[in-house]
């Protein structure tokens, strides 16, 4: 997957930031994706549409992880961010700690491809999760990947 000149958003993730966002989230994020974020931290694919369903679907943007988001320009695509303007529209449980869902792409319309962490804590597939389908502890997703690479190759080039 090729990436527009200029669109990683620096810093890139430390690994004590992308520990201490697991512990947070409590889960385990996939080796590919920490190998991919700490190389394309919010990048913008160039062609970064895929095919499901019959459906296309265009990535606006890889969502990035930063020490401090408040801090930043760019701050409103950080996960943490992201994930706490989702808020219970992502949760299935308002009584559960940590994350089912971790959006890790925006897509366009509002809907984000997320890591899926309701089967296991340590090994995600890939979904969307629809905004407009969406309601308080009822997220409304869909498998797309087995896994982070799988994805990442579903984006044309």
């Amino acid at each position: 997957m090729k990436i527009q000149n200029n669109s990683i958003i620096y810093p890139l993730p430390a690994s004590n930031l992308i520990k201490r966002v697991e512990e947070n989230f409590e889960i385990e994020f996939p080796k590919d994706f920490i190998d991919f974020i700490s190389k394309s931290n919010g990048s913008i694919p160039i062609t970064g549409f895929f095919e499901f369903k019959s459906n296309r679907y265009v990535v606006d943007r890889f969502l990035c992880l930063l020490d401090k988001p408040s801090e930043h320009d760019k701050g409103m695509y950080d996960i943490k961010v992201v994930f706490s303007q989702l808020d219970e529209r992502i949760l299935s449980d308002g009584e559960m700690t940590g994350a089912e869902l971790v959006p890790i792409a925006a897509l366009f319309a509002g809907d984000f491809v997320c890591l899926d962490y309701t089967e296991s804590k340590v090994d995600p597939v890939v979904c969307i999760w629809y905004n407009e389908e969406s309601d308080e502890y009822d997220p409304v997703t869909e498998k797309i990947a087995d896994n982070v690479n799988s994805f990442l190759d579903m984006l044309e080039e």
